[in-house]
């Protein structure tokens, strides 16, 4: 009798720690914060000083492919002094803790969820510049990954239902249902969204298999590929006018040569991907913006899938609306 009490005890004891745990996960209030704003925990003195500086280095440093400056994220710096309550739900959090071995630690749904929060430590001012620099790259990917999971997830709540992308294309790939469809010939898609001052836009489509060489020449077969295809669908506002001397304008996307494209080299839905990122602009008009571009290798059916993104937001900045847009691209899934 003494044993089955003593077992009725502990497994009395264990469910109770089992619900206080699932409870204290139920009640994890949801994170919050705008897109590509990360809190940045540290003293006054350290934020003002070198640490600040490495700080800013890594998370305000410009992004490429954009036509004017933006800062890969804003930064709202906190004291931990008043670091409690409403202010530890952002989305995402980088805290440095002074008098602690240096290190770098990653964690997950600390005061909120979803979030992720990076803390960096060290005993000196030195160790903790060292320890961001060492980690640059990690920092970056965790906050970037976790906003593009954020913008999918809102994506979400509204899904469109294009089921012809998946009926000629063989894949699927998640964006809102605010998205109009532009355009569809054969196995090429257009989606269009207005935005404030303009529009964004998506482009589905796939090539055959031997349309991609890779070689030292790769970007410049990806830039001609893409400037057929904007000459064939993405015409200016001016093309097909007549000039006063009798000439009819030609106005269509092309890639701007002023500007070198990033390229580079990915995985996306398990598979090789090309990516590209660059300006684009329309000839005889002055139309642009920028543009990003996924070749994805698709060798079990022989083909390449290409989704590109673009956007026209002139006089605004377009750091956020280009993350929605990769946003879009990442959820592609290839059956």
């Amino acid at each position: 009798m003494r044993y089955f009490l003593f077992s009725l005890l502990t497994l009395t004891l264990l469910v109770s720690c089992v619900d206080k745990n699932e409870k204290a996960e139920k009640y994890l209030p949801d994170a919050s914060g705008a897109i590509n704003n990360v809190s940045v925990v540290t003293e006054n003195d350290y934020w003002d000083g070198r640490v600040g500086e490495a700080i800013r280095y890594v998370l305000a440093k410009p992004i490429y492919g954009l036509p004017q400056d933006e800062p890969m994220f804003t930064i709202s710096q906190i004291p931990p002094s008043v670091f409690s309550g409403f202010v530890t739900k952002n989305r995402t959090v980088l805290k440095v803790e002074t008098n602690k071995p240096a290190g770098i630690a990653f964690s997950e749904d600390v005061y909120a969820k979803p979030q992720k929060v990076i803390v960096v430590s060290g005993n000196t001012k030195e160790e903790i510049i060292e320890v961001v620099k060492d980690n640059e790259a990690k920092i970056i990917e965790t906050f970037r990954n976790s906003e593009l999971d954020e913008r999918q997830r809102q994506m979400a709540k509204s899904p469109h239902n294009f089921n012809t992308i998946k009926e000629k294309l063989g894949l699927t790939i998640k964006f809102s249902s605010i998205y109009e469809q532009a355009k569809q010939e054969g196995n090429f898609f257009w989606f269009r969204k207005d935005i404030t001052t303009g529009h964004s836009h998506i482009m589905l489509y796939e090539l055959p298999f031997n349309a991609i060489t890779r070689n030292d020449s790769t970007v410049g077969q990806i830039i001609k590929i893409r400037d057929s295809i904007g000459q064939a669908y993405f015409k200016g506002r001016l093309d097909g006018t007549v000039k006063a001397n009798g000439d009819t304008v030609s106005s269509f996307m092309v890639t701007e040569s002023a500007y070198t494209p990033f390229f580079g080299e990915t995985i996306l839905d398990n598979k090789p991907a090309l990516v590209t990122k660059g300006l684009w602009e329309l000839t005889n008009d002055f139309m642009g913006g920028p543009f990003i571009n996924y070749m994805i290798e698709d060798k079990v059916n022989k083909r390449w899938v290409v989704v590109e993104a673009f956007i026209f937001a002139p006089s605004v900045e377009k750091r956020n609306y280009m993350l929605e847009l990769e946003s879009v691209i990442k959820s592609v899934k290839i059956e």
